[in-house]
């Protein structure tokens, strides 16, 4: 008898998602509950254990395959060897046969488009395919596009693909060959599109500061071993970060909202994301109640939060409800940014990197470990003179970070 293995809940407003990887092949004995496949939603990447222990005899959703919940992936069978289900694998099994092998994006025997008509295509937004061709073998002319312009041809409606394209110029046939086409990922499609609804929807804009990080940099090397010591985790910057950008939201609400349709939702919590980057892409795990929370504990749930987003074990919860985000660039090396917003929220704080640089103080030259901040807004809600106290807040607390601990 055999066992079933079947797409699992993915989690709320997740229908669907992309198989990754198989972790066994055909003919692999399997233990009940051990990873079996990977699967990439838009949002996180979800292992689906092995409903029972037996041998992998069937595997009916290919990688990169899009699959339903719910929907079949393969099957376990019971008491079978390994050399029986390999065998039934030499077999050609009909849902994997309907499976369609990556393709070229064109039929083969079809003409590229004709430079002066790709660049055409591009401007309007158009494929190849939604023109009829003139030239030989079908190839498309520029005559071709203005007609299909003139036409009123227009790009299908953006719902009917996760991510929109323009048409590329092709390659020259010296340079494709050397070229290597690979498909998105769920969730590097989900990233692009995301972005750029930011972009298109709130007003956003940009305001910048700089913070003599001395005090934090003595304090923390004062207290570093001591913290670990106690705490069991390392004292790091993201805990006096947070804890700052969590008294500034107290005082600037505005930077804590979102806007839905005509009514502005004010948050009387903070639950700050912290941008993590991974090899699959960039990922926001949550730390919730972060105002309620003391710099130990925010440097627990962080160190917690990015361990599971590095091994892609994050869970959706991890990722949903955040109000405000903080994305450190410094730790790349970035000098300076202007971070997009993680839509609806309305504000985002650009960490960077801390380097030393001559400043005046009490009149006098002296060198500083400074860091630029770059705070982006929606200035649909929150006004110039409110982002620019909120960062202003932010700089009084780093550069003084006593004011953390007596709430000033």
């Amino acid at each position: 008898m055999a066992t079933e293995i079947r797409v699992p809940t993915l989690g709320e407003s997740v229908s669907e998602a992309t198989v990754g990887t198989w972790f066994k092949k055909v003919g692999d004995t399997v233990k009940a509950d051990e990873p079996i496949v990977e699967l990439e939603t838009d949002k996180v990447t979800v292992e689906v254990p092995a409903p029972a222990s037996g041998v992998l005899s069937e595997i009916l959703a290919a990688n990169g395959e899009t699959v339903g919940l719910g929907a079949l992936l393969g099957q376990i069978a019971e008491g079978v060897s390994a050399g029986a289900a390999a065998e039934k694998a030499a077999e050609p099994a009909p849902a994997a046969a309907a499976v369609p092998a990556a393709a070229p994006a064109s039929p083969a025997s079809a003409m590229p488009a004709a430079p002066a008509a790709a660049k055409m295509l591009a401007e309007n937004n158009l494929s190849a395919e939604q023109v009829d061709g003139s030239g030989k073998r079908g190839q498309v002319l520029k005559g071709d596009v203005i007609a299909a312009v003139a036409r009123g041809v227009s790009t299908p409606a953006a719902s009917a693909e996760p991510v929109k394209v323009a048409a590329r110029v092709p390659s020259s046939e010296a340079d494709a060959p050397r070229e290597e086409r690979v498909k998105m990922t769920r969730l590097r499609q989900t990233i692009a599109k995301r972005l750029k609804d930011a972009q298109n929807t709130a007003a956003m804009l940009t305001t910048y500061n700089e913070v003599d990080m001395s005090a934090v940099m003595d304090l923390r090397g004062r207290y570093k071993d001591l913290f670990e010591k106690k705490h069991g985790v390392k004292l790091g910057f993201m805990g006096f970060f947070t804890k700052a950008v969590t008294h500034a939201l107290k005082e600037l609400p505005a930077v804590n909202a979102e806007i839905d349709g005509t009514d502005i939702i004010y948050k009387n919590y903070c639950h700050i994301g912290v941008a993590v980057g991974t090899d699959k892409g960039l990922v926001v795990p949550v730390v919730r109640d972060a105002d309620q929370m003391s710099i130990a504990e925010i440097e627990k749930d962080i160190g917690r939060l990015g361990k599971l987003a590095r091994d892609g074990a994050l869970s959706m919860a991890d990722m949903q409800g955040g109000t405000f985000t903080i994305s450190n660039g410094g730790v790349y090396g970035s000098l300076m940014s202007s971070p997009i917003l993680n839509a609806p929220q309305s504000g985002i704080l650009g960490m960077h990197k801390i380097q030393e640089r001559p400043v005046v103080v009490g009149g006098q030259i002296v060198i500083r470990p400074m860091m630029y901040l770059a705070l982006s807004y929606d200035h649909r809600m929150v006004d110039g003179k409110e982002a620019v106290t909120f960062l202003v807040r932010v700089k009084e607390s780093l550069e003084d970070p006593e004011r953390l601990v007596l709430d000033l």
